[in-house]
């Protein structure tokens, strides 16, 4: 998989993901925290499939995995 998340991008994901799965345990206690998994997967992963899906890329440098020339 290709990265298309920037750093700060993967931050706020993460972020909001631990946010959404502590409604499970914390304050409204809804099942609708589950919700939370798809953001804290993907920062952690740093690939969001929608992202490619619309050509999207927060990443600032393209291709990341591919070697550079010289």
């Amino acid at each position: 998989m290709i990265r298309n998340e920037a750093n700060w991008d993967r931050i706020l994901r993460v972020f909001f993901g631990v946010v959404l799965l502590s409604m499970i345990f914390m304050g409204p206690q809804t099942w609708w925290g589950l919700i939370g998994v798809v953001p804290l997967l993907t920062g952690l992963v740093g690939y969001c499939p929608l992202y490619q899906l619309f050509g999207v890329s927060s990443c600032s440098v393209s291709g990341s995995h591919k070697p550079r020339a010289s």
